[in-house]
């Protein structure tokens, strides 16, 4: 039985769902998502609380049962509230910087800078040139942007120089024993 495919998902004031065939479309005050479902999931709307079902307790079924629930809570999620990762720079020379409205330009160490676009309904903001907030209404997207950033230049374990989740704990090695 899913635990969390069960579990109904209250919709805040403000936001509305709509559920047409195999679509599911949410829409709040920060935009809009859209979502298809999965075979043999059905969605209802009553009342301000969505409840995900599914059609038989096929394996198939039940291991998307908890899934469409999680895609749908972070789609009303997104719209009301919206996500946010956020990225430490560490090293040397290492920063940040915005080149305008919806672009970074980031020097991690190599001898040329990196330049990253943000897609559509992500934004950047750079409280000092260390660090980058990701923000947008999309949890998948914001964190496919925060983990392609951090890709470009991952944490080594022997400075600990690199891109890092803003809460990641890099885990040091000792470096070599001298005579």
């Amino acid at each position: 039985m899913s635990r969390i495919g069960e579990q109904p998902i209250v919709v805040p004031a403000g936001v509305s769902v709509y559920v047409d065939a195999d679509t599911v479309t949410v829409k709040g005050p920060k935009g809009e998502l859209t979502q298809d479902l999965p075979g043999g999931i059905s969605v209802a709307v009553d009342d301000g609380t969505v409840t995900v079902a599914r059609a038989d307790d096929e394996r198939g079924s039940r291991s998307l049962h908890g899934l469409a629930r999680s895609l749908v809570n972070n789609m009303v999620t997104g719209v009301s509230t919206g996500f946010q990762k956020d990225l430490e720079i560490v090293g040397t020379g290492y920063r940040a910087a915005a080149k305008g409205s919806n672009a970074l330009e980031l020097q991690l160490g190599y001898s040329h800078s990196i330049t990253v676009e943000a897609p559509k309904g992500i934004s950047f903001t750079l409280p000092r040139n260390t660090y980058i907030e990701i923000a947008g209404i999309d949890k998948q997207v914001v964190g496919q942007v925060a983990a392609n950033i951090r890709s470009l230049r991952p944490p080594e374990p022997y400075k600990g120089k690199g891109v890092r989740y803003a809460n990641e704990h890099v885990k040091r090695k000792a470096g070599k024993a001298g005579k």
